[in-house]
């Protein structure tokens, strides 16, 4: 039924305005208690089998829903009632920013990919604090709240925006992201060589624990996928020398290579993410994992379309799991079908658990060598 409606409607209309569109049903949805009560129960049934321990917290399940989809933290409740396990917010900028000039998102249909080159378009991190903080709750969720570098911000005074987002947001977040990985923010990547990265997590920790002495926060790395392998080898290095608590892999890819689509679509700017994204994003997390183990925690996206998919990234190292061009696609269906898949992969899988499953892929191959 949604593929159709997709076909008829969303595929004619712009992706951007679609978005806009499809983020109000499910924020509506979600406003009414007896109709966000049965759409979860349609769309979010549990299994127990799946229930995951990462980062310290307790999770329904692996799947969530990686950031980009909610920016403002205005859909946490529409989005969980869609069966994530977790919600990523952001990114979340120190200022407010409306991002890049329209036409700023693009399909790539027979790729089942998107261009985007949103540049951070948010309402900022005191806006988005005040949101966080008032909030009441429908159903229990994780909530990330993912940072990034305002645009008007010099790289020089980079590490000062991160740490002012931080302040305004760690209190409320599961956990917290610094995104060094965008390609739509001029200079953003440069932060994710070592000599950058290392000052920039060292004071976001920091300011993180100065601000929540209740508890830590965790504290987590997005890359991006076109990262060279001795570079994505640094960053683990340092991650697990600055103790952060996880590493994300991974963001959108510059690379246009393998793509079926043809026209100047192809040729636009931008982030491209979908399903051309699938093995590099496997590589790297592949990569990851097997230099740093168990030491940390890998969320594994990019690609994952599909319950196959998801086991893919949990056999590569992955504990946790995200989605979001896919959903585009595959439409309120989407997180449903893949527990429902991941469930049945584990039954017939020789672990125990989903626990048991993670990095297996990369432990059999490093006893084999």
């Amino acid at each position: 039924m949604y593929k159709l409606f997709f076909r008829l409607v969303f595929r004619r209309m712009d992706p951007e305005r679609a978005h806009h569109l499809a983020f109000r049903w499910i924020r509506l949805a979600a406003r009414i208690p007896v109709l966000r009560t049965f759409v979860a129960a349609v769309f979010a049934p549990r299994h127990k089998e799946l229930r995951t321990e990462a980062l310290g917290l307790r999770m329904h399940g692996p799947f969530g829903l990686a950031a980009g989809f909610d920016k403002n933290a205005v859909a946490i409740d529409g989005m969980s009632m869609l069966g994530f396990d977790h919600i990523e917010i952001g990114t979340v900028t120190g200022e407010p920013q409306p991002g890049n000039p329209g036409k700023r998102l693009f399909r790539l249909v027979q790729d089942r990919a998107l261009i985007n080159r949103m540049g951070f378009n948010n309402e900022g991190s005191l806006a988005v604090a005040a949101r966080l903080a008032s909030r009441t709750p429908a159903f229990r969720t994780t909530v990330g709240v993912n940072i990034g570098k305002t645009k008007v911000v010099p790289e020089a005074e980079a590490v000062g925006d991160y740490v002012k987002s931080t302040e305004r947001l760690a209190a409320f977040a599961d956990y917290l992201v610094v995104n060094v990985s965008s390609p739509n923010t001029p200079g953003l990547r440069n932060l994710q060589a070592t000599e950058a990265l290392r000052p920039l997590l060292t004071a976001v920790r920091e300011a993180a624990d100065r601000t929540v002495r209740s508890r830590r926060v965790p504290l987590l790395v997005k890359i991006a996928p076109d990262l060279a392998d001795e570079d994505v080898d640094a960053v683990a290095d340092l991650a697990v020398e600055l103790g952060l608590d996880g590493i994300i892999a991974t963001n959108t890819t510059i690379s246009r290579a393998g793509l079926t689509t043809r026209g100047d679509v192809v040729n636009e700017t931008g982030g491209l993410s979908g399903a051309p994204l699938k093995e590099r994003s496997l590589e790297v997390l592949s990569r990851l994992y097997a230099r740093v183990g168990d030491r940390i925690t890998l969320v594994g996206v990019g690609g994952v379309e599909n319950a196959e998919d998801a086991w893919r990234r949990i056999l590569a190292g992955a504990t946790l799991v995200q989605g979001y061009s896919a959903f585009i696609y595959e439409g309120p269906f989407y997180a449903r079908a893949i527990h429902k898949g991941l469930a049945a992969r584990l039954n017939n899988s020789p672990y125990a658990t989903l626990a048991d499953a993670v990095g297996a892929d990369v432990r059999k191959k490093a006893a084999a060598a």
